[in-house]
């Protein structure tokens, strides 16, 4: 007999004359195989990551974006992705692709840009359920970037430019509007109040010395007016 070892992230499955020996998995540690008549398979355990390549979607309202993620799974039964599949890694990989294009191809661009986690979430539960019969856990997908034709990007800015100046000037409407209620009823306090109305007078005077103006014009006083008024 000989005597291998696997490491503490690894599962060792043994094949004797073709056929996977009972009990599943061995490792981490030491294990004994016969040296003529058994192989085995080291399966690494780890959580893996790769990126998905930028994949060219046509979206639900026909707009042609770019889009990319990454994707977490790990090995769950070493047996299952060892006896049921050539290729976990590669073949994980081509589905992550496949997936990605026909979640994208379901939504529109508003809920692509917007719908991110919603999108990784339909994504990962499409993934895990493909891949559970090679032992294969999903445990996380994201969506890194999503990049849109330069024309749409340029139509986009125009249109986000236009309705921040049409807030603006909402905003300067009603600025006005409530400038123009406080001056009304600012006039309608003073016109009942004579002595208000010689206040704000004095007010203005004060603020008009407070500036460095080279030359100031002072009217006459209020009080002297209503004098002469009521001599004639």
């Amino acid at each position: 007999m000989c005597v291998k070892i696997v490491k503490e992230y690894e599962r060792a499955i043994i094949f004797r004359l073709g056929r996977i020996l009972r009990g599943g998995a061995k490792g981490p540690g030491l294990f004994f195989i016969l040296p003529c008549t058994d192989n085995f398979i080291k399966v690494d355990m780890r959580t893996i990551s790769f990126d998905i390549p930028p994949q060219e979607v046509l979206t639900k309202d026909s707009v042609t974006v770019s889009v990319d993620g990454v994707v977490y799974y790990r090995v769950q039964n070493a047996t299952l992705a060892v006896a049921n599949i050539t290729n976990a890694d590669a073949a994980t990989r081509l589905l992550a692709q496949t997936t990605l294009r026909n979640v994208l191809g379901t939504k529109n661009l508003a809920e692509i840009l917007s719908d991110r986690e919603e999108i990784a979430h339909s994504m990962m539960t499409t993934l895990d359920e493909a891949t559970d019969d090679w032992g294969i856990k999903v445990q996380r997908v994201e969506i890194k970037d999503v990049k849109l034709p330069m024309q749409l990007q340029r139509a986009m800015a125009a249109e986000a430019e236009a309705s921040r100046e049409a807030r603006a000037k909402v905003i300067a409407a009603e600025g006005e509007m409530n400038a123009s209620r406080a001056l009304k009823e600012a006039s309608l306090i003073i016109a009942e109040s004579p002595s208000a109305l010689q206040l704000r007078y004095l007010q203005t005077l004060n603020t008009i010395a407070a500036e460095k103006n080279s030359t100031i014009i002072f009217p006459l006083p209020i009080d002297m007016m209503q004098v002469f008024l009521k001599q004639q």
